[in-house]
């Protein structure tokens, strides 16, 4: 009997040194690394939603590689003025908690800020939601980003 619980202990050691260190990789399985077209957008403030439709009007891409996320955005209304935004910076990913830190943006009220979320996804479509919170700002909602990543062309 202890020669079984000897061998089996020994097995469990075995196969536990051959498995990945998940320290290494802070938990993350998910992969974010691409380019990705922002589809719709949803803000609560104060128990109000607004849904905004990114597929008309207007576009955003966000796009993510090891270790930074940069975010692109503008009208396509050519009879309008341009109007562009942009930011990027640093992110964390631990699981499915999300961290973008910005470190550029066009009002420098939201740089220097962190965001966090929680993403998933359902078929094709990643979905993040957090909180977005900027005292200098007067703003204090939660947004649900829904996007579709872009194939190579």
């Amino acid at each position: 009997m202890n020669k079984h619980v000897i061998t089996i202990l020994a097995l469990i050691t075995f196969l536990t040194s051959c498995a990945p260190d998940s320290k290494k990789d802070n938990g993350n399985s998910l992969n974010l690394k691409g380019t990705w077209q922002l589809i719709t957008s949803t803000t609560v403030t104060n128990g109000k939603s607004v849904i905004t439709d990114y597929t008309k009007g207007q576009k955003m891409i966000k796009i993510i590689n090891d270790t930074h996320f940069a975010f692109l955005k503008h009208n396509t209304n050519k009879d309008s003025t341009l109007n562009f935004d942009a930011g990027g910076g640093a992110y964390t990913l631990n699981g499915n908690n999300y961290t973008e830190h910005l470190d550029f943006y066009n009002d420098r009220n939201w740089e220097g800020k962190s965001f966090k979320f929680k993403i998933f996804f359902k078929n094709d479509t990643l979905i993040q939601s957090g909180l977005e919170r900027v005292e200098k700002e007067g703003i204090d909602r939660v947004i649900i980003e829904k996007y579709i990543k872009l194939k190579k062309p």
